[in-house]
Parts: C-alpha cells; structure tokens; sequence
C-alpha cells in the first residue's frame, strides 16, 4: 500500500509518500480502506520525535480516519465488509489501509460525508472523555478552553455550550476569535493582547473557570492554576508550552483545585477506561446532535495525502481553524 513515509525526525520535509507494508487484520481488529485521515498536533510531535508510538502499534502517522471495511478479523461483531466507518486510531492513518480494534469504530453520522467524517473521533473522544467523563463539567459552569479554533478548541466549545455551560477561549487573532463566537464561546481572548487569567475573572465577576482545558502544558501552569475557581478542574491535554513548570502548591491548595494530566493514545483498546468505552460514550452522548446538526465538524482545508509535508507546515502556522484532512485520493 501506500502511506506517508518519514526519513528521520525533523521537520515536515521529512514526511515523503511511498510504499509501506499491508497491515494485518488481527482478531478483534478490522481493516479499513483509507478515504480520510485528519492532522493533529500528535502528529506533529511525533515526527518530531517527542512522542513515540505506544508498543506494538503502527510506526506510520494518524490518529483518526474514515473509509471502508475491507476485512473483518476473528472475534468481530456488528461489522461487515463495505461498511462505512470513521475511526480512532493508535496510529497508521496516514495510509491507504490501517488495522482498526472494532470498538474503535463509529458509524459516519448520517448527514456527514465520509471524507469529513474523518475530522471527528479523536476530538470528539478527547473532548467527551477529559471535559465530560472526567471533569464532569455542567450547565452553569465556566469553561475555559485554550486554542478555541484548533479541532479540539472547535470541538470543545461546542460540546460545552451545549451542554449549558459558559464558555470562555483564547485565540491569537480576531477572526479566529469570531470564529470560536460563532461555535458557542462567550469570553473571547486574544492571548496576543490579553491576560487570560484578568479577562476570564473580569467576566465572571471574580469567579473564573470551574473546569480548563489546556493544550500548552508548562508555559501555562501557573496562570491555568490562577484563573481557576475554587473547586476547579485543570485538565492537560498537550505539551505545545513545554514539559516542565513550576506549580504554586498554595494557591492550589487554597482553591481547593485539582490538577489533571491525560492521553487517549495510550489508554487500552478495551476494558474500564478504554478507547472502546469513550467511544461508545461518544456514539450514544454526542453523535445523535452531531446529526441532528447541533454539533458540526469544522473543515479548515482537504490536501492529498501525498501532501502531508504541506498539511504539517500549515498546523504549525496556525493559520487554520478547525481540522485539516488528508485524502487518499488525489
């Protein structure tokens, strides 16, 4: 088959398209025929070489994809060759073909092509599985989300808007910001020009955000612990900012706040806690609104895959909002 290559780590020119091997359908697995594959920061960590694949899995970029069923492993239910599917991955979407565990699969919500279906599990799994599953954030609440016109920003303030909460998020520029007001964010901060933590108490009369969702990691730290409400939730999901911060054990423990740290990539196919329990979350909690157009996957742009190098040099300008796509088919 086809897939993206990588020379080495480094920079996007180290992404090529070549010929890599077929995956093998193991059981419990199935295989699908690649028809979209979307581009998250993972993935650009991980050329990098900051973020290495879990044991066992594909050394072959994606995390996310869509296409169709073309073998089903022993041990498989409740799926057929020539279904459509979209799916969360370990790794290996950047490829014509992948190996998928099935409780990794979801059925492409009626009303989204299968292409653009590809540019939902893995933020609606991210965002369902930290905001919801393990913050439990609810109508009423403040809802801080950091980089509101990335995927998981675009995805994040919907989900909590409709779930009644209010919705504050930082972007770098103006139109990306009325682009996150037009998905559902209330507070809106330019973090080029605007103290986050000043912005969001001002709003809230003091209180700040019950419940952050933060990508950057130790740039952010203190300050996500500052702009928390007392009995806030800090949830980190990326490392754009760095590794290590320092941590202000005070002001945390005055607040009576919890800081938190989590990856879906590594979390195990089945079982409690599982890749396969949050995507069944997501299948029963946020794909019937997705389909009644409540929730809508936001599609900056759709590049060949055999142009990955340019999708990667387009995320790391931050020049887009939402999620771009890479095609199979040229």
């Amino acid at each position: 088959m086809r897939a993206v290559t990588m020379s080495e780590h480094g920079g996007p020119e180290v992404l090529g398209w070549g010929e890599a091997p077929d995956p093998v359908c193991g059981p419990g697995e199935v295989v699908v025929d690649v028809v979209a594959a979307a581009v998250n920061r993972a993935d650009i960590m991980q050329r990098e070489g900051n973020y290495p694949p879990p044991p066992g899995v594909s050394e072959i970029l994606g995390l996310e994809c869509s296409g169709v069923i073309s073998e089903v492993g022993p041990e498989v239910t409740g799926w057929s060759v020539g279904d459509e599917v979209c799916a969360l991955l370990s790794g290996g979407g950047y490829a014509e073909r992948v190996a998928v565990p099935s409780g990794q699969l979801l059925p492409p919500p009626a009303g989204v092509d299968l292409a653009t279906a590809a540019a939902l599990p893995e933020v609606a799994c991210t965002v369902w599985s930290n905001v919801f599953m393990l913050a439990g954030l609810r109508a009423g609440q403040v809802f801080l989300v950091h980089g509101g016109s990335s995927g998981i920003g675009t995805m994040a303030i919907q989900l909590a808007a409709r779930a009644g909460a209010r919705v504050a998020t930082t972007a770098g520029s103006a139109a990306k910001l009325d682009a996150c007001r037009e998905l559902g964010a209330e507070i809106l901060v330019n973090y080029r020009e605007q103290d986050f933590v000043a912005e969001v108490r001002q709003a809230t009369d003091g209180h700040g955000a019950d419940v952050v969702l933060d990508n950057m990691g130790a740039a952010y730290l203190g300050r996500n612990v500052d702009v928390l409400a007392t009995g806030g939730q800090l949830v980190t999901i990326g490392m754009q900012g760095g590794t290590r911060g320092e941590l202000d054990f005070g002001v945390l423990m005055r607040k009576r706040g919890t800081v938190r740290a989590t990856t879906l990539r590594g979390r195990p196919a089945t079982g409690p806690g599982s890749k396969a329990e949050v995507v069944a979350a997501v299948r029963a909690e946020v794909w019937p609104d997705v389909e009644k157009g409540v929730i809508r996957p936001v599609v900056d742009r759709r590049l060949p895959m055999s142009r990955a190098a340019d999708a990667h040099a387009l995320l790391e300008g931050s020049s887009h909002v939402g999620k771009v796509l890479l095609l199979t088919a040229s």
